[in-house]
């Protein structure tokens, strides 16, 4: 029997899936003091989403006494690898949980952007009927750039081929058989793919190379009009993981008109402050980082980080270990 502890929530049905196998779940959220001053020392596994932070300080506080860390989603930028790693402890994610709903999130921004839902809506609750300038463009015949081509991005691209749009791609780790087995152009240059593409969708982690990856300089680069020429201007969408786009420039490129509209599910610092310039541009319509939010991905999303933190406990190898390759 192991002491599992989750932080940031997690079903019904996959703490029962624990407790059901013998082991003992405790429901806990914990503040920064507490994680530093060593509380996980108590546990032999921990789940957490994004919420809980586990940088160096707090995983150097367990006293060796913990085996495995859950992440209950796909990105691991809150917790840190190599310290894990160095204490010896296996950091699994649940990989393919949530991806339909985040490529469904995704396209609804896209298209939000163009029809201008959000705006339009905004109008009518403030008593506008304002028809003739909420004229749009449609997807097909427009070319949209995946940064990252993993699984979601993969799910994005062919929901988009099958409306009628161009799909290309940056993915400088991606064996360029995949892009052309999905009929995807790769590109060698993320330059490039901003030169070739009115829509760019944000697939990728956060990390020093990707951090503000998407800036002013490369919004620039956008053609605004699609491949028979007509103007339909740039739009950005990322419901990948905030710090990838520049907010700053972003709100920049808005004000100029270099982008016409803009949809981001993460931010740079979340909860994003109310205050926040983006969130009360005429041109920007956002989410409070809700792409796996759904029923379905919420429950997959619990049983697959169950059952891969008992596989690593139980010392099977997982396919979602995150850090198999720093583990000594």
């Amino acid at each position: 029997m192991a002491k599992i502890v989750v932080t940031d929530g997690m079903s019904k049905d996959a703490v029962s899936l624990l407790e059901k196998n013998g082991h003992e779940v405790t429901l806990q959220s914990f503040s920064k003091e507490e994680l530093l001053q060593g509380c996980l020392s108590n546990f032999d596994a921990i789940i957490v989403r994004s919420a809980t932070k586990l940088p160096k300080e707090v995983i150097e506080s367990t006293g060796g006494n913990l085996r495995v860390i859950g992440r209950a989603g796909v990105g691991v930028d809150n917790i840190d690898l190599a310290a894990a790693s160095d204490a010896g402890i296996a950091v699994v994610n649940a990989p393919l949980a949530s991806t339909q709903s985040v490529v469904e999130l995704t396209i609804a921004h896209l298209l939000a952007s163009i029809r201008h839902i959000s705006k339009s809506d905004r109008g009518l609750r403030l008593g506008k009927w304002e028809k003739k300038i909420m004229t749009g463009t449609e997807l097909s015949g427009k070319s949209l750039g995946l940064i990252g081509f993993g699984r979601i991005a993969q799910g994005v691209g062919m929901v988009a081929q099958a409306m009628g749009m161009d799909v290309h791609t940056y993915d400088p780790y991606l064996p360029p058989k995949v892009a052309r087995n999905q009929s995807t152009r790769l590109h060698k240059d993320v330059d490039d793919l901003f030169k070739s593409c009115t829509h760019i969708s944000v697939h990728c982690n956060l990390s020093e190379e990707t951090h503000h990856l998407v800036n002013y300089e490369r919004m620039k680069l956008m053609p605004g009009k699609s491949r028979l020429g007509l103007k339909c201007g740039n739009h950005i969408v990322n419901c990948a993981r905030g710090g990838i786009v520049d907010e700053d420039g972003l709100l920049q490129a808005l004000d100029e008109g270099v982008i016409s509209s803009a949809a981001l599910d993460v931010f740079e610092h979340e909860p994003v402050d109310p205050k926040h310039k983006l969130l009360n541009h005429a041109d920007f319509h956002g989410t409070p980082h809700i792409g796996a939010a759904t029923i379905e991905a919420q429950s997959r999303v619990g049983t697959d980080i169950a059952k891969n933190v008992m596989d690593s406990l139980n010392g099977k190898a997982v396919k979602a270990t995150v850090n198999s390759h720093l583990l000594k």
